[in-house]
């Protein structure tokens, strides 16, 4: 999926673009900006887990950036653990890379996007960073802002 300069895939309303996303293989990520982050869809039945990001006040995918000397997939893994308890019941499906202009500085990033599935929930434990998780149904109303962004990815790896 692309899109072009006038027509972004997603975006915010807070300055941040979806521009592009690219599924393919998973060893050849972009060359022509960051790869700075990972994001989980993890699925149980028919909906996927958001977690409620305090500092941005929105629900969002589980996931973060990529720490020094990790692979995007394993960022993946811990950014899902830390934020949800969660675990994915098979190893995580590489879906693609998503293209992003970030805002006010216009920065393009990218970010690596990976889906698997859990068949029971576990016990959450809200942290400095994340008060709530839900299985939301992509459906549903949910109390406050969900970012359109990660809503769109979500789809993507239905």
């Amino acid at each position: 999926m692309a899109s072009t300069a006038d027509e972004p895939l997603a975006d915010d309303g807070r300055g941040n673009f979806l521009i592009s996303f690219a599924r393919g293989d998973e060893r050849a990520p972009p060359q022509d900006a960051p790869l700075s982050a990972a994001l989980v869809a993890l699925w149980r039945a028919d909906r996927v887990l958001m977690v409620f990001d305090r500092y941005r006040q929105s629900w969002e995918l589980p996931g973060g950036s990529i720490e020094e000397g990790e692979t995007p997939r394993q960022a993946a893994a811990r950014e899902l653990v830390e934020e949800t308890g969660h675990q994915s019941d098979e190893r995580l499906r590489f879906i693609g890379y998503a293209r992003f202009v970030l805002g006010p500085d216009r920065r393009t990033e990218y970010l690596a996007l990976y889906a698997g599935s859990c068949a029971e929930n576990r016990a959450f434990e809200p942290t400095e960073e994340i008060s709530a998780i839900r299985w939301w149904d992509l459906g549903e109303r949910l109390p406050g802002y969900v970012q359109p962004l990660d809503a769109y990815l979500a789809v993507l790896t239905r």
